[in-house]
């Protein structure tokens, strides 16, 4: 059975690297057209041209998510590129990992108040659609006790609170939203790439958690971001999908 988005119009926050790039690019072979933002203009346009690549309207855009302004501008810049809303996709992280001010305000800021901002703002396009879907990229850090990583833990678990919150007001408007919780995804340049030359403990530790002997991809988390969003998932909302290779059954 495909996934066809044909038609259909998605919004990536945070899709220029790592599991957001992945799901940018598995909406537009899939039919979509996609807009992303991202900081990095390099890497934004880079991941644009991919996009692209697909055939089908392709819009980027850098963005602080720290920046309500900055949200509220991208939103409506992407629905025009797009020409309206369908899916959303919270995805960017600030990895707030230390606890002390800096690590709880770069997690409040971006993992939790940008994905509440961004749903903010969304909404009304989706509702003009006729519905759509918003899925928000948490963690499995949200799920279980994080003691490294404390504030980042913490915020992705408002995010799954804010999740069920969203698709009990939001149903009444044909708008469906869910909730992916990643285990350890490895990819070139991201958190656990260089941990694994910086920190071959904390690596080794990890990976020996994971009953299938490695640690994820982002491709295998967009797969589900896909079910997601697409009609096959329309009887589906409110809900948080682990997708960490059984990370969670090692702890």
């Amino acid at each position: 059975m495909n996934i066809d988005l044909t038609g259909k119009r998605a919004v990536i926050c945070g899709g220029s690297r790592g599991i957001g790039r992945a799901i940018a690019l598995a909406c537009a072979e899939a039919g979509a057209a996609v807009s992303i933002c991202a900081r990095g203009a390099e890497t934004l346009a880079k991941a644009r041209e991919e996009i692209a690549a697909y055939g089908h309207t392709a819009h980027a855009a850098s963005c602080d998510l720290a920046d309500k302004d900055q949200i509220d501008r991208y939103i409506a810049e992407a629905a025009e590129a797009l020409g309206g809303i369908d899916i959303l996709v919270n995805n960017a992280s600030g990895f707030g990992s230390t606890d002390d001010e800096d690590g709880w305000e770069k997690s409040i800021a971006v993992d939790l108040q940008a994905t509440v901002r961004a749903t903010r703002a969304a909404t009304p396009y989706i509702e003009q659609a006729g519905g759509g879907a918003i899925v928000n990229i948490s963690s499995i850090s949200a799920l279980a006790p994080s003691v490294r990583l404390t504030p980042y833990g913490v915020a992705k678990a408002a995010v799954v609170q804010y999740t069920r919150n969203r698709a009990a007001a939001l149903g009444s408007k044909a708008i469906r939203v869910n909730c992916i919780a990643p285990g350890s995804i490895e990819f070139p340049g991201g958190t656990w790439d260089r941990a694994k030359s910086d920190n071959p403990q904390l690596y080794n530790a990890v990976l020996g958690r994971i009953p299938f002997g490695r640690l994820g991809h982002p491709e295998e988390v967009a797969r589900v971001v896909l079910f997601l969003v697409s009609p096959l998932a329309n009887w589906v909302t409110g809900q948080t999908i682990a997708v960490d290779g059984g990370q969670l059954l090692g702890r």
